[in-house]
């Protein structure tokens, strides 16, 4: 009977919502852990002013402390109107400068602000990006998916995380917060670059 390998990368995330997304679009051709299933809780430093930076500091973090296999992300939603707002500063958009909703957890914090600064304006046109930076072997690769779409007037859904319910993607009348993972999946920015990764470790 053949023995089938199935490589082990170290996903550099906690996030639960994130490792679904990942497993989902891999669809078990590869293990896929998250940061506590290698001893890693405390916060991982991305600290620089692009996607690409970040991510490639965070996989490097990863590796240094690990040696394993790794790749890590960084997503930012860039809206037009606002010179490509809040870009890397997506996840904590609402805490740069005079905290806007301090009372607020992160996610709605961001959002209430997101709006609240399109508030009357009418270019909502947006897109969501992800870098991905792959180390293995030692050897650092970078993807990247885009989604073009629009910022709604108010948010919509109960699906997804962060700016979910507020992104309808171009050609498509519902926001990710009201689509399945797998309608999401299908389309998304992440799904895009993972789908660029998994074809890159197919062929190797």
């Amino acid at each position: 009977m053949a023995l089938f390998y199935v490589m082990k990368i170290v996903f550099a995330t906690n996030n639960k919502h994130k490792l679904e997304e990942i497993n989902a679009l891999l669809n078990g051709k590869f293990d896929v852990i998250g940061l506590k299933e290698v001893g890693i809780e405390e916060d991982v430093p991305e600290d620089h002013a692009t996607l690409e930076e970040n991510a490639s500091q965070k996989a490097r973090y990863i590796y240094n402390r690990t040696g394993e296999n790794c790749f890590a992300d960084d997503t930012g939603l860039e809206v037009r109107a606002l010179d490509g707002e809040p870009g890397v500063y997506s996840a904590r958009y609402s805490r740069i400068g005079h905290p806007v909703f301090p009372e607020m957890e992160a996610t709605e914090g961001n959002i209430r602000k997101l709006l609240l600064k399109l508030d009357g304006v009418e270019e909502r046109r947006a897109q969501f990006r992800t870098v991905i930076a792959l180390i293995i072997g030692g050897s650092e690769y970078h993807f990247e998916g885009v989604i073009e779409g629009e910022i709604s007037i108010e948010p919509s859904g109960s699906m997804g995380f962060g700016y979910d319910p507020v992104f309808i993607p171009e050609g498509y009348s519902l926001s990710f917060a009201e689509m399945t993972l797998i309608e999401k999946n299908r389309i998304s920015h992440r799904a895009r670059a993972v789908q660029k990764l998994a074809q890159f470790l197919k062929e190797m």
